[in-house]
């Protein structure tokens, strides 16, 4: 890891320089439209309007936490470490197309620079409650609409910080208020998320299971041949949405590995997902090995080693950022 005083020099003097420069070049997006009735998060048909923007809610992922709610409604699920404290706890940045119908999300919690740069992908409002001062120079440079804090607090024997709930309606509403438009403001945002398609991995490995390097969490997840779907599984148990009780479930499964470097002493840190990487790409009951490409601006751009765009079969994607130091240790089963 870059120490913090020289990473935040490098910050300031090169990434945050490419974000001004890449904005004043920026030039209207590319119009496209979606197919009427298809969420583009997922390929699947969809309730919420055409043009409606996703939202972007930051969850906190420790044991005292759960349960979360509104997991199992979440279209992309997001899961890095928050901190290198901690056992390296992570935390979740759960996107929807549909939020509307969505009764609870939360815990609500704080963000990092990487959350800000991976919502700007999305064209997405982001809802979290603060951050550390490192995430402000991203959101005045990707100029990307938040919603902080002042969501309801619903006691639960918890301590405060885990009591920030965002309730039904509740979204649309602060995002009126904030004077936020509840559509796209990217159109290129309009198309598909990923190269959607059937694919069925015929050159993939047969795996069962996969597990993260992720210390506090013990991320895993598990394939069911009977659903042709993966169970989530953290801290020993599966993740079950406390508002409708339901196992929180994926068709896809992205592991992208990622350089993560450290801002200070607190373990405030940012993953490198602007460049390119290798990772792995999961989906009935096989995997294959996966490269991916970011600019400063654009979508995570997954391939197939020969350089195509992966297909990715319509459903629901879990994406887990694992640090490059930590990356020998995903396991399969």
């Amino acid at each position: 890891m870059f120490s913090g005083k020289k990473f935040i020099k490098s910050l300031s003097s090169v990434v945050l320089t490419a974000i001004m420069a890449a904005a004043l070049a920026f030039g209207p997006a590319i119009s496209a439209q979606a197919a009427g009735g298809i969420n583009e998060l997922t390929g699947l048909p969809t309730l919420a309007p055409e043009l409606q923007r996703p939202i972007a809610v930051m969850v906190d992922n420790d044991a005292i936490a759960s349960p979360h709610y509104g997991l199992a409604e979440a279209d992309i699920i997001y899961e890095m470490v928050n901190s290198t404290k901690n056992r390296r706890v992570t935390r979740l940045m759960a996107i929807y197309k549909d939020y509307n119908s969505v009764a609870r999300f939360g815990n609500i919690r704080s963000a990092r620079p990487t959350n800000i740069i991976l919502a700007n992908e999305y064209n997405a409002i982001l809802i979290h409650d603060g951050g550390p001062v490192y995430i402000n120079p991203f959101i005045a440079m990707y100029q990307l609409p938040h919603l902080s804090g002042g969501f309801s607090r619903i006691p639960n024997g918890k301590p405060s910080w885990y009591t920030e709930y965002c309730l039904a309606g509740e979204a649309a509403r602060r995002i009126a208020a904030a004077g936020y438009s509840p559509f796209y403001t990217d159109p290129a945002c309009l198309q598909d998320r990923f190269n959607f398609g059937y694919n069925d991995l015929p050159d993939g490995v047969p795996v069962n299971t996969v597990s993260l390097p992720f210390p506090h969490n013990s991320t895993n997840l598990a394939y069911n041949a009977a659903t042709g779907l993966y169970s989530w599984n953290e801290i020993g148990a599966p993740v079950v949405d406390a508002e409708d009780y339901q196992a929180v479930t994926f068709k896809n499964i992205i592991i992208q590995c990622a350089p993560m470097m450290e801002f200070d002493a607190n373990g405030y840190m940012i993953y490198g997902v602007i460049g390119q990487g290798v990772g792995f790409y999961l989906t009935n009951g096989k995997a294959v090995a996966i490269t991916w490409f970011k600019d400063v601006f654009g979508h995570t751009q997954y391939f197939n080693l020969d350089g195509t765009p992966i297909t990715v079969n319509p459903g629901k994607t879990y994406i887990g950022i694992v640090p490059d130091d930590s990356w020998a240790l995903v396991t399969f089963g």
